[in-house]
C-alpha cells in the first residue's frame, strides 16, 4: 500500500480529531503530559485529569517544584501511578540537566523516566515536527489488521517487525497529521471490538478482506491471573488513619489503609497500631484487577478511641474522611472511603 500515508492524512484531515485540549498548541510540556496520561487510558477519561493537572502545574518548573504527594493526588483515580512518579522525576531531570527547557533531541526525550520510544516519537512529531514512527497499542492493532501481521504483538520478533513496518510507512511531509491519523484510526474506526470497517479508508485491509477482524492482532496467550488477598483496617476515631506506602511497587508513594494478615484478629492489629478497638465490623470484600494479578481486599471497619497523634513524617496520618478523599489514594481505597463517608463521619 504505497499510498497508505497519503490516504491516512486525507482521512484524518476530514474525519479525525482536531479539538482535543492538547492539540491547541505545540508546547512540548503539554503534549508530554497528554501522551503519558494516554498510555493505557482512553481520551474521554484523560481530558478532565489533563485540564486539572495543567491548571495546577502549568509548566515543567511547576511540576518539578511540586511535592510528589500533590502530583499523586492530581493523578489519583487515573491508575498506573508509576506514570505520575516518572513525570515528577522527569520534570526534575529537565530542570537539573536541561536548564528547565524541554529537550528537543529525540534520544534525550526517550531517555526521560517513563517516556520510551513511542511516546518520545509522538512528542517529537507533535512538538517539533520530527520524522519519527509511533507504535502504541492502537497503532499495533491498525498495522496488524491492515497488513495481516500474524503473532502476538508483545512478542519481541513481532514487535520488531511492526517497528520496521511503522518506519517504512512514514511520509516525508505532514507528519503531525499522519501520526494523529494513526491514533484516530485506531481509536475511532479500527477499534478492538466491532471495528467500523465501512468507514475505514484502508480498503485493502487484509483483516477486513479475509474476515479476520476478530483474529488480528493475535491475542495474548491466555493465562490465569493469580489472586492476592490482603486485609485492611479502616480505623475510625472521628478521623481515618492513612498509611503511606513504600515509594516503589504497587501503589508506590500513595496513601492507603494499614494492612494486616488475612485471618488476623483486627482488634489485635489495631492495638499494634496504638488503637484500642471499641467495635469491629467486617465489610464486603473488594476486588481490583491489575495487569498481572487480581487483588482481593477484606476491609475491617474498626471504631477506636481517640488515638495518639502521629506525624506525617512517620508515614501515618489521621485525617477527616473528606480530607482523606482529597489525598493521593488507590482507586479501591477511595471507593471504600467514599462509600463509608456518611458512616465514618458519625461521632
Amino acid at each position: 500500500m504505497e499510498d497508505f500515508a497519503q490516504r491516512l492524512i486525507a482521512w484524518q484531515r476530514r474525519h479525525g480529531r482536531h479539538d482535543l485540549p492538547w492539540q491547541q498548541d505545540r508546547d512540548p510540556y503539554r503534549i508530554w503530559i497528554s501522551e503519558v496520561m494516554l498510555q493505557q487510558t482512553q481520551v474521554d477519561t484523560v481530558i478532565p485529569y489533563y485540564r486539572r493537572f495543567l491548571a495546577r502545574l502549568p509548566d515543567v518548573a511547576a511540576l518539578a517544584a511540586a511535592p510528589l504527594d500533590e502530583v499523586l493526588a492530581l493523578w489519583s483515580g487515573l491508575g498506573y501511578y508509576a506514570r505520575a512518579r516518572h513525570l515528577h522525576a522527569a520534570a526534575r531531570r529537565i530542570v537539573n540537566e536541561h536548564g528547565g527547557r524541554f529537550p528537543r533531541d529525540f534520544a534525550a526525550i526517550a531517555a526521560l523516566p517513563g517516556v520510551g520510544r513511542s511516546t518520545a516519537a509522538a512528542i517529537a512529531v507533535f512538538a517539533f515536527g520530527e520524522r519519527q514512527a509511533i507504535l502504541d497499542g492502537n497503532v499495533r492493532r491498525v498495522l496488524c489488521r491492515v497488513f495481516g501481521i500474524e503473532g502476538w504483538p508483545g512478542e519481541p520478533a513481532v514487535t520488531a517487525r511492526l517497528w520496521r513496518l511503522a518506519e517504512s510507512l512514514l511520509p516525508q511531509q505532514d507528519l503531525p497529521a499522519y501520526t494523529q491519523g494513526l491514533m484516530d484510526l485506531g481509536a475511532l474506526i479500527c477499534t478492538r471490538a466491532r471495528p467500523r470497517c465501512d468507514l475505514c479508508p484502508m480498503t485493502e485491509c487484509v483483516a477486513h478482506n479475509t474476515g479476520r477482524q476478530n483474529e488480528l492482532p493475535t491475542p495474548r496467550p491466555r493465562r490465569n491471573l493469580p489472586e492476592r488477598h490482603k486485609a485492611v483496617l479502616l480505623l475510625h476515631a472521628g478521623e481515618i488513619l492513612l498509611e503511606r506506602r513504600a515509594p516503589t511497587g504497587v501503589w508506590g508513594g500513595l496513601w492507603s489503609l494499614p494492612e494486616c494478615e488475612v485471618g488476623a484478629d483486627p482488634v489485635e492489629a489495631a492495638l499494634a497500631l496504638g488503637c484500642r478497638a471499641e467495635r469491629v465490623e467486617g465489610l464486603p470484600r473488594l476486588t481490583h484487577g491489575f495487569t498481572h494479578f487480581r487483588l482481593v481486599m477484606q476491609p475491617w471497619l474498626v471504631h477506636v478511641g481517640r488515638p495518639t497523634r502521629v506525624a506525617e513524617a512517620d508515614g501515618r496520618l489521621w485525617l477527616p474522611v473528606e480530607a482523606a478523599l482529597g489525598a493521593a489514594l488507590p482507586t479501591p481505597v477511595r471507593r471504600l472511603l467514599a462509600s463509608l463517608a456518611p458512616e465514618a463521619g458519625r461521632p
